[in-house]
């Protein structure tokens, strides 16, 4: 087995393994999967430190064995150097010095030939060296210098073949350590590639393990921000600290939906308790207003429309409280296809009166949209009034309505004061009113924008604040489109 297949082995193992990581704290996660990410790159390291000491060695042998082969051609040559200087001399002094001094000269050219030829490296030419080595041991036997030429001609012939062939067999070296270093190369670079992939998958396997639960919270967050629902189980396999956020998210949302609860009670009871007597209050002013029980003086019929104004605003607080708590409820829309310019048209005749001082602009590019038509309407109305008590008087009110990239888009604009943008993140929260006088000098009850918020959230739409050109304040309603229920 290869070290890349032990390697793919063991990154196998560590990944199989990595749900053991996923029982321990948030610090032993992050602390396991770094030293688990670090072991590939370790693998690596000591491989390339193992490929290159082998490396330097081969290289060291090889300069040492060519250092080694070179020096001993180098010899070769000067001994045949003296040897022939030794030859020469001899045939001119024909005496025993000159006699031994070339059978030294062929003693040592003997020994040179030897460690040359009998080498590791073949090379060529050493048998035509030997051949004429033993041509010329007879040296005695030539009688004269021209004899001697020729011998000495094919050493020198025979020597550059040697030479040749050590300058050939050195190349041949040189060009399989080139290709054994380029092999190295090859697989340092497909090892470091896999490797590092191994090192990178276990460190995005790690990343996961926290991100996942990351998610998790965030959805947990996000679903108690919009009250969707029942929360999603506790995790299992998360680091402790995630677990024990998510278990405190999990008792918040227990908490928040007591709250929600009492709060829906409270408005429902609250307004069903004031119901009866303001019904009765109503019916006092009435009889009294009437003169029914004796007649009134003027002074006593202005506290009278006094009482009458201020039960009727009692009263239409008291209705959209029940219609917000109504709201509250309601989990689900029921999309159907929604005439807009009839319910924009009945819109508009119900607050006739109160649009008397407001010149209507009205621009409808989609005759009918999906949405669920009782929230759609909650939408207009509220949208509408919101516009008639805070826009300009004597200033045109804009309704446009639009279908682009399946999303309806409603818009309300009015003239009148910008809304700072300070203003705009808790404007549609309940119970908000705006600043500024309102154009029936009545208070408001701060929930109509609120209403509208969650109309457009139960369509899973959304409410904005936008800026158009033709007017300071406009509205835009988002609703997607869907099938019709």
């Amino acid at each position: 087995m290869s070290n890349s297949q032990r390697y793919a082995m063991l990154a196998s193992r560590l990944i199989d393994s990595g749900s053991l990581l996923r029982l321990g704290s948030l610090r032993q996660l992050i602390i396991g999967s770094f030293l688990v990410a670090l072991i590939p790159l370790a693998a690596l390291l000591w491989q390339s430190h193992t490929d290159l000491t082998r490396v330097s060695r081969m290289t060291i042998d090889e300069t040492q064995q060519i250092a080694g082969i070179v020096s001993k051609v180098q010899q070769l040559e000067s001994a045949s150097v003296v040897l022939e200087r030794a030859l020469r001399q001899y045939q001119v002094l024909k005496n025993d010095v000159a006699e031994r001094l070339v059978q030294n000269a062929l003693i040592r050219f003997d020994e040179r030939y030897a460690a040359l030829c009998d080498a590791k490296v073949s090379v060529d030419g050493c048998e035509s060296v030997n051949t004429v080595l033993a041509e010329l041991k007879s040296f005695s036997a030539f009688t004269s210098e021209a004899d001697l030429a020729p011998g000495l001609g094919r050493l020198r012939t025979a020597l550059v073949d040697v030479h040749e062939s050590v300058d050939d067999a050195i190349e041949a070296r040189l060009t399989v350590q080139r290709q054994d270093v380029a092999d190295m190369q090859a697989k340092q670079s497909w090892l470091s590639a896999l490797l590092v992939s191994v090192s990178l998958a276990l460190i995005l396997l790690g990343s996961q393990l926290v991100i996942n639960p990351v998610r998790k919270l965030k959805l947990i967050i996000r679903m108690l921000a919009r009250q969707q629902g029942r929360l999603p189980p506790l995790s299992t396999r998360a680091p402790k600290e995630l677990v024990g956020v998510e278990k405190d998210l999990h008792w918040l949302g227990e908490r928040l939906a007591q709250l929600e609860h009492i709060r829906t009670a409270l408005l429902r009871h609250a307004a069903h308790e004031l119901k009866t007597p303001l019904a009765s209050i109503k019916e006092g002013c009435a009889l009294l207003t009437d003169g029914t029980v004796g007649a009134l003086s003027e002074s006593q019929q202005e506290v009278m429309s006094l009482l009458a104004s201020s039960t009727s605003r009692l009263n239409t607080l008291i209705e959209k409280l029940l219609d917000y708590n109504l709201l509250l409820q309601q989990a689900q829309a029921s999309f159907t296809r929604v005439d807009v310019e009839q319910m924009v048209s009945q819109c508009i005749e119900d607050y006739q009166l109160a649009l008397q001082n407001h010149k209507l602009a009205v621009n409808i590019e989609a005759s009918s949209i999906s949405a669920d038509a009782e929230l759609l309407r909650r939408i207009f109305d509220n949208l509408l009034s919101n516009a008639v008590a805070h826009g300009a008087l004597d200033k045109t009110i804009y309704i446009r309505v639009a279908v682009e990239n399946d999303t309806a888009l409603i818009d309300v604009a009015n003239h009148g004061s910008k809304i700072p943008p300070e203003k705009i993140s808790n404007l549609f929260e309940p119970f908000v009113r705006g600043d500024g006088a309102r154009n029936d000098n009545v208070i408001g009850t701060g929930l109509g924008l609120s209403i509208v918020a969650d109309c457009a959230r139960i369509m899973h739409g959304e409410v904005n604040v936008i800026d158009v050109d033709y007017a300071e304040v406009c509205f835009r309603v988002v609703i997607p489109q869907q099938e019709d229920q």
